[in-house]
């Protein structure tokens, strides 16, 4: 009792509240699924409710308690071995919105004035089996910015994906929509139909701009989507969502800076209090972290970040933002304090290049992202407290994991001045990537960090043109992480295959072929 008093002192304080009040209810087993505590219907034990910061567990019988201000979302965080329920968007129900005032007057809907805290604030769960080995879907920025996109996301990515049922949830991370509030809900429809329950980041083109503190930012994605900042567990793994954005900038007033609030990380904290040390920590967040730059991402909050998950030896990280991909290792020289680095994938994204470039057959936006790395997503694949993904190009089958490019038709007496280039989109400096020719002995490529040139070409193709093209042209490029390359040998006229060997970072075996005619 005396440490939950001090719990709502410190609270108090923190938040300056005028009159404390407090959040109490119960977790409970829905046997019969109506949403409703019946009296026959009993209370789980050591399950973590949170108000964004504090996090309690609750007793034996299932209840809770917890201080609140005039602003907080109550929410509770999914244990292994239980389901949430879920609304008519297969968005888990796991929270409760107590707004007492409403959120400030914005030019996009936010929450309406829920008045007191009710009387109890419940949580409905369901048993579940949960295998410790399982995979989720992990989508980089849909970014639709009108209702036109929203559907090239639908038709040309939702519905491309033919088996939805290797995977038990999936995430977004972040930049749901671009900057038109308006469409989060429609997202929201949309995503539903990949049928599964399905977790919200917050990015920098989902916040309310017109807000004065970076706390009252998210006024319309929490009306839609709830908390920015909660975590859940599935089988023995924790992911912790959290939005790392502050806007405005605290800096200069304009404009946002990556990192986090004190409140935020006093989450993480609390949250990580009730984890056992051996289970696997993923968190999601949409800006990465890895920037150098203290300009675009705080540094004194990544180091709090990784202070804190220092107990755990087995994490990962995974952002978006960028629209390229990159595999980023952090070590004592970042701030991290383990002797295994800590690994942060930021993820290539659903929209690719901002649904720009040339349609293809079925009227979408090719939208190769301007690393080369084609529009896709993840499929993150965990085993026990052990993980690795696969990145799955949007319309291409598996194995395609490698882009080979070059000549098709080369002169004999100039054969050495043709480069093939290997664009492995998970690949990283340090992989090995081999190439050999007609089953020939295999030799190292050359790892480059250069612009890829299939990129170039399409790109080309708009700075060049001298017919009009109305579909957007894409970005400028951006140099490749992922990108080999290695002259051709001096060759007779002939055919030829070229075959390319990659190893990803959990030794597994890549392979993309290419026919080339000397003449």
């Amino acid at each position: 009792m005396k440490a939950f008093l001090a719990l709502a002192i410190s609270w108090a304080c923190v938040n300056a509240v005028q009159a404390q009040d407090f959040a109490k209810g119960k977790v409970y087993l829905d046997v019969n699924k109506n949403g409703k505590l019946d009296k026959n219907e009993q209370g789980i034990a050591s399950v973590s409710v949170s108000n964004g910061r504090e996090v309690t567990t609750t007793d034996k019988d299932g209840n809770y308690q917890l201080p609140v201000g005039n602003d907080n979302i109550i929410f509770v965080v999914k244990p292994t071995g239980y389901a949430l329920p879920l609304d008519e968007n297969n968005h888990p129900k796991f929270y409760y919105i107590h707004k007492v005032n409403g959120s400030p007057v914005s030019k996009y809907p936010a929450v309406a004035a829920t008045g007191k805290i009710p009387a109890a604030v419940n949580f409905a769960m369901y048993q579940q089996d949960e295998d410790p080995n399982f995979s989720a879907f992990v989508f980089g920025d849909p970014q639709a910015y009108t209702e036109e996109e929203l559907a090239y996301f639908k038709n040309g990515v939702i519905n491309e994906i033919s088996d939805k049922t290797i995977a038990k949830f999936g995430i977004s991370l972040g930049d749901l929509v671009g900057d038109d509030l308006s469409l989060q809900p429609k997202y929201k429809s949309v995503i539903s139909t990949m049928g599964l329950p399905w977790y919200n980041v917050m990015g920098n083109h989902d916040m309310n701009y017109d807000a004065k503190l970076d706390s009252l930012s998210d006024e319309s994605f929490e009306r839609t989507f709830g908390p920015n900042n909660y975590a859940f567990n599935y089988g023995n793994t924790h992911f912790i969502i959290l939005d790392n954005i502050i806007y405005p900038n605290p800096r200069t007033g304009k404009g946002y800076l990556g990192g986090f609030r004190k409140d935020q990380l006093d989450f993480v904290e609390n949250d990580l209090k009730n984890v056992a040390k051996d289970k696997l920590i993923v968190l999601a967040f949409h800006i990465p972290s890895y920037h150098q730059n203290s300009d675009v991402f705080r540094n004194e909050d990544r180091q709090r970040l990784f202070d804190i998950l220092a107990p755990f030896k087995h994490t990962l990280s995974l952002s978006a933002h960028t629209h390229f991909q990159r595999q980023y290792f952090y070590g004592q020289n970042e701030g991290w304090k383990q002797e295994k680095p800590h690994h942060e994938y930021n993820v290539g994204t659903t929209s690719g290049d901002w649904y720009s470039g040339e349609l293809n057959e079925k009227g979408i936006p090719v939208s190769t992202m301007r690393d080369g790395t084609p529009k896709g997503y993840a499929i993150l694949k965990i085993e026990g407290n052990q993980y690795s993904f696969d990145y799955k190009v949007v319309g291409k089958p598996a194995t395609y994991q490698i882009d080979l490019y070059g000549a098709s038709v080369v002169p004999e007496k100039y054969t050495k001045r043709y480069p093939i280039y290997a664009n492995f989109f998970i690949g990283k400096e340090g992989d090995k990537v081999t190439y050999r020719i007609n089953q020939g002995e295999w030799k190292e490529m050359d790892f480059v960090n250069e612009n890829d040139p299939a990129f170039l070409n399409s790109l080309a193709k708009y700075d060049t043109a001298t017919e009009l093209k109305n579909t957007r042209r894409p970005s400028n490029p951006e140099k490749s992480s992922h990108l080999w390359t290695a002259n051709l040998p001096k060759l007779k006229a002939g055919k030829y295959q070229i075959e390319v060997q990659a190893i990803d970072l959990f030794n597994r075996v890549h392979l993309a072929t290419k026919t080339i005619e000397v003449r």
